[in-house]
């Protein structure tokens, strides 16, 4: 007997949403049934990229999809600083929810969302790819399984032309929609990533931020202290020439070098190996769609996002004050 597919609306249907509705329509447990977007723009190019959204029903409010369609679940694809008010309704409507990063942007709304989630019962995930990697799923098993002991330092770069993007005036360069500038946008991958990866809770950190020209912060140096003692350095670098990202998590014994998506791991002899048995890899969606069907564990949970928003929030405040920030707890 076929299994019924489960019916997903998305709320944003720009150039992030066109990734997630090819994995979602290539999924037989789910499809897609209604597209959100105040910009008929958008929509007309999710139709061009995929013919198969032509059949979705359009709105351009999505509270008005969610009283018109009968939804198992949202992907919410919009501009960070609505996320919590649509996280909320979706699941006050008994809706699962997507959420792309961030998950919010302030404490506060996490202490509001995460009970919201717990009591939900629904599963809420957050679009951090780099958790459906088979490389980092392998650093975070060997750091669970203290392969090489205890996590003592953790330094973490990236760097991207984000400047030069967000100056042609996309919603990324305007605070009251993105929240904040690369720290919260593509850098929130970044400190997601060392987080989970790690176990470890940050608990204080002082930062240097610089705007340039911009409204929102473009640079970011930050030194972290965790919970258990461990330090960390943070280079957010978004005045770069393209891409590039360089994680180092440095053990008791051993040490795990990800370049550029590239993953090298050295062990107490001081031996340098390329590990070969990974773990098998899949993709936000994929895994959504699994742990709604109670096939998977659902691997970006709420709490990636609260840690996130810690550490960010912190690295504001260090920045702005000039002096160490402990990090808010709920």
């Amino acid at each position: 007997m076929a299994v019924r597919k489960l019916k997903i609306g998305f709320i944003g249907a720009g150039g992030i949403a066109r990734g997630h509705f090819d994995r979602i329509h290539a999924n037989k447990n789910a499809e897609v049934v209604a597209l959100c977007d105040t910009s008929d723009k958008a929509i007309q190019a999710m139709h061009d990229h995929n013919p198969a959204a032509g059949e979705c029903a359009v709105f351009s409010d999505w509270r008005t999809m969610l009283d018109e369609v009968k939804l198992d679940g949202v992907q919410i694809h919009t501009p960070h600083t609505l996320h919590f008010e649509q996280a909320m309704e979706a699941l006050d409507r008994g809706l699962h929810v997507l959420c792309e990063k961030p998950m919010v942007c302030t404490v506060e709304h996490a202490r509001q969302l995460v009970p919201r989630i717990e009591a939900s019962g629904k599963v809420f995930s957050i679009s951090y790819q780099r958790h459906h990697s088979p490389e980092f799923l392998y650093i975070r098993d060997c750091i669970a399984k203290r392969k090489h002991g205890d996590v003592t330092y953790i330094t973490a770069l990236q760097s991207q032309g984000w400047y030069r993007f967000v100056m042609t005036g996309v919603w990324r360069g305007d605070p009251a929609l993105s929240g904040g500038g690369q720290l919260n946008d593509s850098g929130s991958h970044l400190l997601d990533i060392i987080l989970w990866c790690s176990g470890l809770e940050p608990a204080q950190v002082f930062a240097f931020i610089d705007n340039l020209d911009a409204k929102v912060d473009i640079l970011t140096a930050a030194s972290v202290r965790f919970t258990n003692g461990a330090l960390g350095t943070l280079a957010v670098n978004g005045h770069g020439i393209g891409f590039y990202e360089d994680i180092t998590f440095y053990c008791e014994e051993g040490a795990f070098y990800m370049r550029q998506g590239k993953l090298t791991e050295q062990n107490a002899k001081n031996e340098f190996s390329e590990p070969k048995d990974m773990p098998k890899g899949t993709d936000p969606d994929t895994n959504w769609v699994d742990a709604i069907r109670g096939r998977a564990e659902n691997i970006v949970p709420a709490i990636c996002g609260l840690r996130v928003i810690q550490l960010t929030e912190a690295a504001w405040e260090s920045g702005k004050s000039g002096q160490p920030a402990k990090v808010k707890t709920l």
